[in-house]
């Protein structure tokens, strides 16, 4: 009968299921093991809240005070800092819904549950960011191009405040889980924003010591740079989770060539590497061991390497044995019926075979 395995660890056991022998165009017979490394879905969310929420009324406050002194004093740099802030506070907003709706159980349709919320709110960060660097790029060219009075004075000061609290703030959420790129987003908002207040408070001196109006749109051009950087990133991080491809460092090439090296593997198909959220790798495929070798032990060895060799403690493997006469080919497994296509008639994926070869 078909053997189905789910190992965790430390402990290994074995569900038979079906009333019939499982048929196989060779006469080999296949297991399917789903590892799990001892892993923690999820982040400590009660400890990382804590620190979103003290990041968060910091943030607030101060925006509150800036917008009066940019309008007051003219400051399309203090005005465009108090704008990131509001996107700063909006993005530790996400966050923090986003984190509770990624705790909550799986069910229904929604077998991982909703832990890719994270990554929604981490390229909703990153598309608030491009879009308002816009807006400001284009404010700061304009007064580029007609300097307005800017009192250099209430600028730089209110610069020097907005640079301690978003020290502060920066400091709180360096504390929560940044491999969570949900977290991360936010963080970039503040970060962006450190920047920006160092800038605002360059320009308020030029203006002050000077009179040069335009420090003021230089510094702003210089936030949006930044900006444009920080969001560019998230959005190209998400999308790649979004899109399923393999964990930025990890070459599915590189892990197919190290797994079809162990002794009995002969060949490794249907490789698939991606993240389920940020920081939860998982990787399923399909592999073929020497005929009469151990499936279960083989198995074992491939999860045991994937988490201590590339972190990937979330594996789902089907060994089966390659047929008698035809090792090295292509494993045809049929079902009792026959009204179903074959399992890999149609491999999706490159091959990887024991021996010298090329990608």
């Amino acid at each position: 009968m078909a053997g189905h395995d789910h190992s965790h660890d430390d402990h290994a056991h074995d569900h038979r299921h079906g009333d019939g022998p499982a048929r196989s165009g060779h006469g080999g017979h296949g297991h399917g093991a789903h590892g799990h490394g001892g892993h923690s879905h999820g982040v400590a969310a009660d400890a990382d809240r804590r620190w979103l929420v003290s990041a968060l009324a910091l943030i607030v406050v101060f925006m509150a005070g800036e917008v009066v002194v940019g309008f007051a004093a003219g400051s399309l740099a203090l005005i465009s800092d108090a704008a990131h802030m509001l996107t700063d506070a909006a993005s530790i907003v996400l966050a923090l819904v986003a984190m509770r709706l990624s705790a909550r159980p799986a069910r229904g349709g929604y077998t991982y549950g909703l832990k890719r919320a994270e990554i929604l709110s981490a390229q909703a960060n990153g598309v608030t960011l491009l879009v308002l660097s816009a807006w400001l790029g284009y404010e700061a060219v304009t007064r580029l191009i007609d300097p307005p009075d800017v009192t250099g004075s209430l600028v730089l000061v209110t610069a020097l405040i907005g640079i301690v609290v978003n020290l502060a703030a920066a400091w709180c959420m360096s504390k929560a889980n940044r491999s969570s790129l949900n977290v991360e987003g936010a963080f970039q908002h503040v970060v962006t924003d450190l920047y920006a207040f160092i800038a605002t408070a360059v320009a308020g001196a030029v203006m002050l010591t000077t009179g040069f109006a335009r420090a003021d749109a230089i510094a702003s051009l210089i936030v949006v740079a930044l900006m444009l950087k920080a969001g560019i990133g998230l959005v190209r991080a998400s999308g790649r989770i979004f899109l399923e491809a393999a964990p930025a460092g990890v070459d599915p090439d590189a892990v197919a060539d190290r797994l079809v090296a162990q002794p009995l593997v002969e060949e490794i198909h249907d490789l698939h590497i991606w993240e389920i959220t940020s920081g939860q790798p998982a990787l399923s495929a399909h592999i073929l061991v020497t005929p009469g070798g151990d499936c279960h032990a083989v198995r074992r060895e491939l999860q045991r390497r994937l988490a201590g060799e590339y972190g990937i403690t979330h594996s789902t493997l089907q060994v089966d044995h390659v047929g008698e006469d035809e090792a090295g080919a292509l494993l045809q497994i049929t079902t009792p019926a026959g009204d179903l296509p074959e399992h890999c008639a149609d491999s999706h994926g490159p091959v990887h075979r024991a021996g010298p070869h090329e990608h």
